[in-house]
């Protein structure tokens, strides 16, 4: 138990807001896992249903044969109920708010690794480990729940009952015996479905899973080719993730902290992005902006869709004439079709002419049907 006690101590005095311990047993989640995956609701991300992946998530020890114990860690990141930039000026991009900051698959591998050095100095012996912070084939938020961090709230969100579901999660396996933590047995959701109201493409299922196929953060994210048309509208003005279901959650409302880990803290010039100005980053500048934060998990192509999405839904006809230059000449097939599907929304002559002159020397067949389909608005 002091073991145990000291290596939660030093997990705080590294920045983890939340510290728990559960052993390597099948997650209770798991079967609804394995059906979620049979339905489909990954939608393209396809390694989430390799076999490998299936095979670590049911057996545990496929992931650390000599694991005994697990340490389920938690970190906040930025609230965005302190400022929600661009909510309502369309003009501007919403951006999920753990993105404001540093990447935490960069920032927080240091971490753990200084507290697997940590627990070994207090051992006097090498502690065969294996971490992961949504790098691995483990469900995370199931074993954040056996370790007594929270419950799965119905958007599938960890929630824990004093600080709300905006913390990030990671887990490091280890071949020792620690004191374990008893599970978080509780629902506190009872019947609040303010987020399922409130999602804007009805992605949430009843089960406490989502169709990713519909989700904003997946369309935004993981999904790397075209964004279904008629999902679109729905996507408003977020160019990188969502928080909707946790902006309306009550708990966050009520008890989420104003701030997290500084590391997490907004970027400058982040969250506050100009839709029009974003729309003609070059990928030089793509990279240079957003080196080390997760955005560049979109990379320019997938961003630059989504901000094209936005710039569609924005009402604002006097970005047209940018859109039209991103549609002659951007050198990616995926942004200049998205950039046509914009056109198409904000309706007007000069959105026209632009479709019309862009479709004489376009060659790519898929910007063509964007084209063609933002034409039949008229």
């Amino acid at each position: 138990m002091t073991l145990t006690h000291n290596l939660k101590q030093e997990a705080r005095r590294l920045g983890f807001d939340f510290v728990g311990v559960t052993r390597p047993v099948l997650p209770p989640g798991y079967p609804v896992y394995e059906g979620w995956l049979e339905a489909g609701h990954h939608g393209e991300m396809g390694y989430l249903a390799s076999d490998r992946a299936r095979v670590r998530r049911a057996d545990l020890n496929q992931v650390l044969p000599e694991v005994k114990t697990i340490l389920v860690l938690g970190i906040h990141h930025s609230n965005p109920q302190q400022a929600s930039p661009g909510q309502d000026d369309r003009s501007y991009g919403r951006m999920a708010a753990y993105a404001w900051g540093d990447d935490y698959h960069e920032v927080l591998p240091a971490r753990l690794q200084a507290l697997i050095a940590f627990l070994e100095v207090q051992t006097g012996l090498p502690v065969p480990n294996r971490w992961y912070t949504d790098t691995g084939p483990v469900l995370e938020r199931d074993l954040a729940s056996l370790a007594g961090i929270g419950w799965i709230g119905k958007n599938s969100m960890l929630i824990n009952p004093k600080a709300g579901s905006y913390f990030l999660l990671a887990e490091i396996f280890l071949g020792i015996a620690l004191e374990t933590d008893p599970p978080f047995e509780s629902d506190h959701c009872g019947s609040c479905t303010r987020c399922i109201e409130a999602c804007p493409t009805s992605c949430i299922l009843p089960n406490r899973t989502l169709d990713a196929r519909r989700c904003i953060s997946y369309l935004t994210i993981e999904l790397k080719g075209a964004i279904p048309p008629e999902l679109r509208p729905q996507m408003e003005n977020w160019i990188f993730g969502c928080d909707v279901c946790q902006e309306v959650c009550p708990w966050n409302l009520r008890f989420a902290p104003g701030g997290g880990d500084d590391q997490f803290a907004p970027r400058p010039r982040l969250p506050l992005i100009e839709l029009q100005s974003e729309l003609s980053l070059s990928a030089a500048e793509f990279n240079r902006k957003f080196k080390a934060s997760p955005v560049k998990r979109s990379k320019r192509r997938g961003y630059l869709r989504n901000v094209a999405v936005a710039l569609g839904n924005s009402a604002d006809y006097a970005v047209i004439p940018t859109v039209i230059q991103t549609l002659q000449n951007d050198p990616e097939a995926l942004v200049r079709g998205h950039a046509a599907w914009a056109l198409g929304r904000l309706a007007s002559d000069a959105s026209r002419q632009g479709l019309i002159a862009a479709r004489q020397t376009e060659t790519d067949e898929g910007v063509l049907e964007e084209i063609d389909a933002a034409l039949s608005a008229w």
